[in-house]
């Protein structure tokens, strides 16, 4: 009889061996202790480490769904710390893994908590999985504290991504309470104490109220009325098509033409001889090999180099070596062999190659150093090489630098005039700005809508995510800058696109499945 009742009492159960074997290490069965619903479900120590388990998901779940949306930005993370360690890296690429792997590892550890105390197990977490979880909320806290201090505006870039991402998010955040509304009813209607029961359910019912009505708040112009969506952004090629080709390159300018790009964009410097050509850095050392060339001169500024010296470069190796981006498709045999006798180009040639294709042209341009030859007539000798010898349509010509404006609109009236910062309606109608040209961060329907009734249209820079594509076309933005011609012109409409009636049912209906699904559970 006795042995009858000790294996009643010991009979296998593999299941909560499992949970209680992975959370606690604890795989035997008189390890473990069970605690009554509405009882403390662990010692005093546990109690106290819970709260930090839930602590590193929350803050390792912000800090990937920052970092993944911050993939549109990838390049410049990595050009960044490039500058600063001097070899390139996907170091945004391993970021992400590790912060996905992390992420996933704790929310493992939450799960098998909330299985254990639904099945009215005491807590009792691993001292190996203690110091994971401190890791995983030191890390993630390091993280984001230094990339909001290097780099803050990329919380300007979560909060644009919201309006895309908020009624999915609201979504899986009912789910989730319908989840956990299990092990809260089971702990709380079987609590010996009134006072018991409200600090279990108080708070989750509060949380739960708060998602019910969030949707109030949101705002996105991807709710739109139907058939008030205007027509899709132009696309301007940025530096070319640098996943496609070594950017700033003929390669780079003619793939954005094959794939339908509406513009090219790029970064003029002049050489010390006064040839302007394109480059985006300062120096030569990331995009040619002048560290094989002229191994003692890859620090010097490329303004200091002459014309003669700059056309025997290779601009094009460094691209198959690098890769420096992490979704760049494997190229053909031919497009290496092209891309490998690259040379660096000149302005008048990109010039004449947007004329001849009637392609809109936009780029940076950058002010020689002191002691170059063309340090104060760098805008003079940049107009004589588009106005006298590349022999472009002025219409074509997207005029950005704001030093001596007024000049250039003397000497090329029929230059579009374009400004890098927003400002009144007035000013810019007083200075002849008929396009602006803003970083995407400071994206606002509102500003787009007023700067359009005054006929100045918006571009962004730089747009390279379906999903920030779709958002600038619900906004109203005339054109966007852009690495991915090839991905964006494909896209036939925004990812995220409905009706205020259509949000409506789907949030009514949300709310109220939930209500009747955790209406049922607290009920059994």
């Amino acid at each position: 009889v006795v042995r009858r009742h000790l294996l009643q009492r010991y009979e296998h159960q593999p299941f909560i061996s499992c949970l209680a074997g992975f959370y606690s290490c604890r795989w035997k069965r008189y390890q473990r202790r069970r605690t009554e619903p509405g009882k403390c479900c662990c010692k005093m120590r546990e109690c106290v480490f819970f709260p930090l388990l839930v602590g590193a998901f929350c803050f390792s779940l912000i800090f990937l769904y920052m970092w993944g949306e911050a993939k549109n930005d990838y390049n410049n993370f990595d050009w960044y710390n490039y500058g600063n360690l001097g070899f390139w890296f996907l170091w945004s690429l391993v970021l992400l893994i590790v912060a996905a792997i992390l992420f996933t590892y704790i929310t493992l550890l939450l799960v098998l908590a909330m299985c254990l105390l639904a099945e009215g197990q005491q807590l009792y977490l691993h001292w190996s999985h203690k110091i994971g979880t401190f890791l995983v909320l030191g890390f993630s806290i390091t993280a984001l504290f230094i990339l909001s201090v290097l780099w803050g505006d990329q919380w300007k870039t979560v909060r644009l991504s919201f309006q895309i991402t908020a009624p999915y998010l609201h979504i899986g955040a009912i789910t989730i309470m319908v989840l956990l509304s299990w092990p809260v009813a089971l702990h709380a209607i079987r609590a010996d104490k009134k006072v018991v029961q409200m600090i279990i359910v108080g708070p989750y019912l509060a949380i739960l109220l708060f998602l019910f009505l969030i949707p109030l708040g949101m705002y996105s112009p991807c709710i739109r009325e139907m058939g008030t969506l205007g027509p899709k952004p132009a696309l301007i090629g940025h530096r070319g098509a640098p996943m496609l080709a070594p950017e700033n390159t003929e390669m780079s300018f003619q793939k954005t033409i094959e794939h339908g790009g509406d513009g090219l964009e790029t970064d003029v410097t002049i050489s010390y001889d006064g040839v302007p050509f394109l480059m985006h850095d300062s120096t030569l050392r990331r995009t040619t090999n002048i560290n094989e060339v002229y191994p003692n001169d890859t620090a010097q500024n490329a303004a200091l180099f002459s014309w003669d010296t700059l056309k025997e470069l290779n601009a094009g190796t460094w691209f198959l070596k690098d890769k420096p981006f992490s979704c760049m498709g494997s190229l053909s045999r031919a497009d290496q062999s092209q891309a490998m006798n690259q040379s660096v180009y000149k302005l008048s040639h990109f010039l004449r190659l947007a004329d001849s294709q009637n392609k809109l042209v936009i780029f940076d341009l950058y002010r020689p150093p002191e002691k170059h030859p063309y340090r104060n007539s760098w805008i003079n000798r940049t107009l004589e090489v588009i106005l006298n010898e590349s022999g472009i349509r002025p219409h074509l010509v997207l005029w950005l630098e704001n030093d001596m404006r007024s000049f250039v609109q003397s000497v090329a009236p029929g230059f579009q005039q374009t400004m890098g910062s927003k400002a009144p309606v007035e000013d810019l109608l007083m200075d002849n700005i008929v396009k602006l040209n803003l970083a995407y961060t400071e994206m606002s329907s509102e500003d787009i809508r007023k700067y359009a009734e005054a006929n100045i249209t918006t571009n962004l820079y730089v747009v390279n995510e379906p999903w920030l594509f779709s958002l600038a076309w619900c906004s109203g933005v005339h054109s966007v800058t852009t690495n991915a011609v090839h991905t964006l012109k494909n896209l036939s409409q925004p990812l995220f696109l409905m009706t205020p009636q259509q949000y409506n049912i789907m949030w009514i209906l949300t709310d109220l499945t939930s209500v009747l699904l955790i209406s049922l559970i607290f009920a059994l």
